[in-house]
């Protein structure tokens, strides 16, 4: 009888609201793959850079993704302080573990400081959903995209385009693996709950009436941190919002900024119950508590357009035939652009209404198409090929 392989242990990690989304598929393949002998032991490492009950505790629960191994618990605060506070407290996780090899995904503090900390430590680094470049190095998320890809073993990527950055940038062939979209697995894994949620029937007094209803997303500092700008965005939408209401779950810090910036007055505010707050009547655009993601993606899904300026919705968007206007410059999801239903509209209120007008007329029906691989199975595939390196050399 072939002697079974020793168990590979792998630390996944997690900090922020889109590693939830990323890391969950990824947990249920790998239980998947041991049951058929795999033997990976794997050990969830929540770095805490979200920390708020929403945008962490929940998203594990939705997700089915089990309680932390570890949580560093590190908080807030400035790129500096939280990459330094991660890679600190996640070194003596590594030591401790000595793992076989280190997951991160996505372009998060989280993702560069346990990266960096692995490699110096000589751990394989696998990265989900490398390749990704807006080419705009003023947001950092792009200068923790390039670093993670430069110093990762293992390069997933979701697209053909991030492949092609990867070549020009000089990382050697055999490194890079198309394995599409692992948002994607999440999102049709929570599309069969969907009706498990509430949300809808919870704000039915607001949406009484109406034959339908956009999301608003909003949390980059290029939009939230300067009061002119959020103000303009605010301002634009408020206008909008005249043809149909506005739902606007509103990020922690987003909520901080508008407050700080006296820009209340443009939104309607919700209690945790969904029901308006006493003296509040502003606007159409509705401030909702921050959403699971059932419930986000319940609304999502039923929208007739959503504004963003999160990378992600670009793509669940997509898949989900949904018009999107992203309040940004550029993208790192160019594909959305081209095969999708995203339009790039910067925060210029000229061409954020031109793409609303457009998006919610009867007569306008784009051409779109949902990328290769983006079909429910990267996770499995990234089992399948880190799991042959490591077992085939152990075997």
């Amino acid at each position: 009888m072939k002697k079974l392989s020793p168990a590979s242990k792998w630390l996944i990690v997690a900090g922020a609201r889109p590693n939830f989304m990323k890391i969950a598929p990824l947990i249920h393949a790998i239980r998947e793959s041991n049951a058929r002998n795999a033997r990976i032991s794997p050990v969830i490492v929540h770095t805490g850079q979200h920390y708020d009950k929403v945008l962490s505790q929940i998203f594990f629960d939705d997700l089915g993704i089990p309680e932390p191994d570890f949580n560093l618990g590190i908080g807030s605060g400035s790129h500096a302080e939280q990459t330094g506070r991660i890679m600190i407290a996640f070194e003596q996780v590594a030591l401790a573990q000595n793992p076989d090899l280190v997951v991160v995904a996505g372009d998060v503090n989280s993702t560069i400081a346990c990266a960096l900390v692995a490699a110096k430590l000589s751990i394989p680094v696998a990265h989900i959903e490398a390749g990704l470049r807006s080419f705009d190095k003023t947001m950092p998320e792009e200068i923790n995209r390039i670093l993670t890809d430069r110093i990762s073993d293992f390069l997933f990527t979701p697209s053909r385009d991030a492949d092609e950055n990867l070549r020009k940038e000089g990382i050697a062939a055999e490194k890079i693996f198309f394995v599409g979209n692992i948002m994607v697995d999440s999102l049709m894994l929570i599309m069969k709950h969907i009706h498990k949620s509430r949300i809808l029937s919870m704000l039915g007094k607001i949406l009484d009436h109406h034959t339908g209803y956009a999301m608003i997303t909003l949390h980059r500092p290029s939009n939230v941190d300067d009061k002119r700008t959020l103000e303009q965005v605010l301002g634009c939408i408020k206008e909008l919002s005249r043809d149909m209401p506005m739902l606007f779950p509103v990020h922690p810090r987003t909520a901080k900024q508008i407050n700080d910036f006296g820009l209340g007055r443009n939104i309607t505010w919700l209690d945790a119950d969904y029901h308006i707050m006493r003296g509040q009547n502003a606007s159409n655009i509705y401030g909702l508590p921050p959403l699971g993601y059932l419930d986000f993606v319940t609304l999502m899904a039923r929208a007739k357009v959503i504004f963003t300026d999160s990378g992600g919705i670009q793509e669940e968007s997509t898949v989900l035939g949904i018009p999107c206007i992203t309040l940004r410059e550029n993208t790192e999801r160019p594909v959305t652009v081209t095969e999708g239903t995203n339009t790039i509209t910067g925060n210029d209120p000229e061409k954020i209404t031109g793409a609303f007008i457009r998006a919610i007329s009867p007569g306008e029906k784009s051409i779109r198409s949902i990328p290769a691989l983006w079909d429910g199975k990267t996770a499995p595939r990234i089992v399948e090929i880190l799991a042959s390196k490591y077992f085939s050399a152990q075997s």
